[in-house]
């Protein structure tokens, strides 16, 4: 596996004349984390729409100084889908914003979909606009978690929870191209998460989709074989390829797991007088490794195997998160992703 990894905000993103789309009021904490988000991002040189209520995103950025000299739009949506909503809303509510934002992107007027709202709905207006990359049956949510050596990248994260053999073998080839134009790894390594690294081991799912992978090794996917649940974050693989159930499972876990770890180490560093002075010499490698764990590092998953760019990140995401997005999603569109995968499925064996 490549060790050499590099968060969103550390890349030089070169000015893009195509805007990124965001869903402006989207996410637990409406529009302030990503008008702050998107300000900062425009100042890094990513242009972007706000896509939103028009009233209240100019409000917002009326309370960013100089926010009107930056490539910044306002795209008024007058429709928002709620948190609470059915995903399958977004079908009939053709003004809502996460709709206007794949519209923009479908008509190329956008250069991707940047969302932290209601995550179903996302992926159904992703679908039902931008339809799927030619021999792609499901689209799957890829995500990063931090892992020994820098991150590994996981997929589904919970777009499909029941899957067949040739869904994960599709994804195989979609995570290894993408991790070659985004992150410069070359020949990326794809391990199918199972209870044990024998090629028998796991469920029936696994077993036959460890059968297609091994049959299109240097095809294309670099496929090491079966991985546990701790070669996630020993980084064994740069994939780790599961069913969305489990993979969202996993992300989650991930997640929480960190923030009771972060939350004893804490409670230790504070138990004494002698701990609190070891943790202030130690503060700085501390701050290094809380920055790594934290999942506004990566901004947002891609949304991939649609035939267009569409992020989905976490509904409490804070300006960070909704920067790193927007300068992730205009990284994807300058490395031509998309074309990129529409061509490797036409290059390589079904």
């Amino acid at each position: 596996m490549t060790t050499d990894s590099m968060t969103a905000d550390e890349n030089q993103i070169p000015l893009s004349t195509l805007p990124v789309a965001l869903d402006a009021l989207g996410g637990d904490h409406g529009a302030p984390p990503n008008v702050d988000g998107a300000v900062q991002a425009a100042r890094a040189g990513v242009p972007v729409l706000l896509v939103g209520d028009r009233v209240k995103l100019h409000a917002e950025l009326g309370k960013h100084a100089g926010s009107s000299s930056l490539p910044l739009e306002v795209v008024d949506a007058p429709d928002v889908i709620g948190m609470n909503e059915h995903a399958t809303d977004v079908r009939g509510r053709p003004q809502a914003s996460i709709n206007v934002c794949m519209k923009l992107v479908k008509e190329g007027k956008a250069a991707a979909a940047v969302s932290m709202g209601h995550s179903g709905a996302t992926m159904t207006a992703a679908l039902f606009t931008l339809g799927r990359v030619g021999g792609v049956d499901r689209p799957a949510i890829l995500t990063h978690l931090p892992a020994q050596g820098g991150f590994t990248t996981l997929l589904d994260a919970g777009a499909n929870t029941d899957v067949r053999p040739t869904y994960l073998v599709q994804w195989a080839r979609l995570a290894s191209v993408y991790l070659k134009v985004l992150e410069d790894r070359e020949n990326p390594s794809v391990g199918l998460l199972s209870i044990g690294e024998e090629d028998h081991k796991g469920s029936g799912l696994v077993v036959e989709t460890n059968a297609l992978l091994r049959e299109l090794h240097g095809k294309g996917v670099n496929f090491y074989g079966n991985v546990e649940g701790r070669d996630v974050f020993k980084g064994t693989t740069d994939i780790v390829l599961t069913d969305g159930f489990t993979g969202n499972v996993v992300l989650k876990l991930a997640e929480g797991e960190a923030k009771v770890l972060f939350g004893w180490v804490k409670e230790a560093l504070n138990s004494n007088l002698k701990s609190k002075l070891g943790g202030l010499l130690a503060r700085d490698a501390l701050r290094g490794l809380a920055e790594r764990m934290d999942p506004s590092t990566y901004g947002a998953s891609i949304l991939i195997g649609v035939r267009g760019l569409a992020f989905i990140g976490h509904g409490s995401a804070d300006a960070r998160a909704v920067k790193n997005a927007l300068l992730r999603a205009a990284r994807a569109h300058e490395g031509n992703l998309i074309p990129r995968l529409e061509a490797a499925f036409q290059e390589q064996p079904k």
